[in-house]
């Protein structure tokens, strides 16, 4: 039995866990200090989501290193006697989804390399319904961009789906 305020003798390596993703947020809140901010920021800028991200990671630590101080977590993981072997289907699919929205993004545009890379993240997770997933990707990517580009204002390039659909509505390509 543990004292309180004493973690158990098997839960240091939890409370290590929690020490780190702690010192993960405080790394990440440094860090986004650091970056420039420019006056034509009026409401949101760069700093933003590093900073919902800090204060994530330090609220994960804080969670985590609580769960360690009560008795861990670990030690239900030492009761699972075997891990399942490596799927190395999914884990191509995976790759082969960052490499695909590396090459694409830039000659076809955010949403062409967006959709291929959630069609194929899709299938790695199990999927095998293709064209419902071609469809859900190009919609939500297109709502993705337009919400980037009216919303925040950040331009992150038009491709070639981007520019069908503001021909379409009748609005000018935006450069």
């Amino acid at each position: 039995m543990t004292r309180p305020g004493n973690a158990p003798s098997g839960a240091a390596p939890d409370v290590m866990v929690g020490g780190f993703v702690l010192l993960l947020g405080v790394l990440a809140l440094w860090q986004t200090s650091t970056i420039p901010a420019s006056p034509i920021y009026a409401q949101v800028g760069p700093k933003a989501v590093p900073y919902v991200v800090g204060a994530g990671l330090l609220a994960l630590g804080a969670a985590l290193l609580a769960t360690a101080l009560r008795g861990g977590w670990s030690h239900t993981l030492e009761e699972v006697q075997e891990a399942p072997p490596t799927n190395w289907r999914a884990l191509g699919l995976l790759l082969a989804g960052l490499a695909t929205n590396l090459v694409l993004i830039g000659p076809f545009g955010f949403s062409a390399a967006a959709t291929v890379q959630f069609v194929l993240v899709a299938a790695a997770f199990g999927s095998r319904r293709l064209l419902r997933d071609l469809a859900l990707a190009l919609v939500l990517t297109l709502v993705v961009w337009f919400g980037f580009v009216q919303v925040l204002g950040v331009n992150i390039g038009a491709g070639l789906l981007e520019g069908l659909v503001l021909r379409a509505l009748g609005l000018d390509a935006i450069e």
